[in-house]
């Protein structure tokens, strides 16, 4: 998969979702901010750049950033809730720009959960119109979600729902929940056991499995993943050596990760696959060790898929 740089444009937005990790602050990227940003993605080898935010279809000039970060020679996508994107014109003209890959946020295909989780009636109907859209238009589309305790139960039922409304749809990004958030605080019932997301989780790449659909999951101990180790995003920079640059609109600013591990338990140390998995985010804070378990299989073949693409 082509190594992307991160570049957050927006961080406001017209979503309260329950769980947001990048809340709304009110900057915007300035272009000449933008401009150093992009250069410094192309000069350190990055192939694409994912614009982020909060929303970055709220940025005013967008279409002009994604015209400079093109010409720099990076392929650009976008992260979007999918509402202002839904807006006749707008993926036209982001089209028109150089946009060519888009990732949607999703959280349900049952409009009551979607639009509950993000706190915006009517979410799941701009969902859909913007992926029809996308798809009119012939621009890649990923769909992206976030694994709550709210839509967990149900996620087999969303993605049937993805692949068989939107079949242009071809990749699947899963997200373990950030609960280190106000939002998380004010609403912890959001934040789900990893017993809870196990089955519905298997369930759903076995299906995506079976559809020729690609995926990856991000902050899923393997011990969870099944038959898909391979596919953790955490596993995967750890067994390729890749680091991930994030240009915050924070004070974080420019962020080198080199790193990705979280936390271990007692069992992790006798797991064959410890070396390679990046263990329990928020452990013992919102997360249980005591779900954990070791795992008792060769890693080598896990590396080698990864290493094989």
């Amino acid at each position: 998969m082509t190594q992307l740089g991160y570049i957050q444009v927006a961080r406001i937005c017209n979503q309260r979702c329950l769980f947001c990790s990048n809340p709304d602050n009110q900057r915007l990227v300035t272009v000449e901010e933008f401009r150093a940003q992009v250069r410094d993605l192309a000069r350190t080898g990055h192939a694409g750049v994912l614009l982020t935010g909060g929303e970055p279809t709220l940025h005013p000039e967008l279409p002009r950033l994604v015209e400079l970060a093109a010409a720099e020679g990076l392929a650009v996508r976008i992260i979007t809730n999918g509402q202002e994107a839904s807006r006749p014109g707008v993926l036209a003209r982001l089209r028109r720009a150089g946009l060519r890959h888009l990732h949607v946020s999703l959280y349900s295909s049952r409009p009551a959960v979607q639009d509950r989780i993000a706190r915006n009636p009517g979410s799941r109907r701009r969902i859909a119109r913007t992926l029809r859209e996308a798809a009119r238009l012939r621009l890649t589309v990923d769909v992206n979600v976030v694994l709550s305790a709210l839509n967990a139960p149900h996620l087999p039922e969303t993605v049937r729902w993805v692949v068989r409304s939107f079949p242009r749809v071809r990749h699947f990004v899963f997200n373990g929940l950030d609960p280190h958030t106000d939002r998380v605080a004010e609403h912890p019932e959001v934040v789900p056991k990893l017993s809870d997301l196990e089955l519905p989780l298997l369930a759903t790449l076995a299906f995506l499995e079976r559809s020729g659909r690609t995926f990856r999951v991000e902050r899923i101990p393997l011990c969870y993943l099944g038959d898909w180790p391979h596919v953790s995003t955490e596993t995967r920079k750890i067994v390729k050596g890749e680091g991930r640059v994030i240009h915050f609109l924070d004070a974080k600013g420019r962020f080198a990760a080199t790193s990705f591990e979280h936390e271990k338990a007692a069992c992790c140390a006798v797991c064959t696959v410890n070396r390679i998995c990046a263990g329990l985010y928020s452990m013992d804070r919102y997360y249980a060790s005591s779900e954990l378990y070791p795992l008792f299989v060769d890693p080598e073949p896990i590396r080698r898929r990864i290493l094989a693409g």
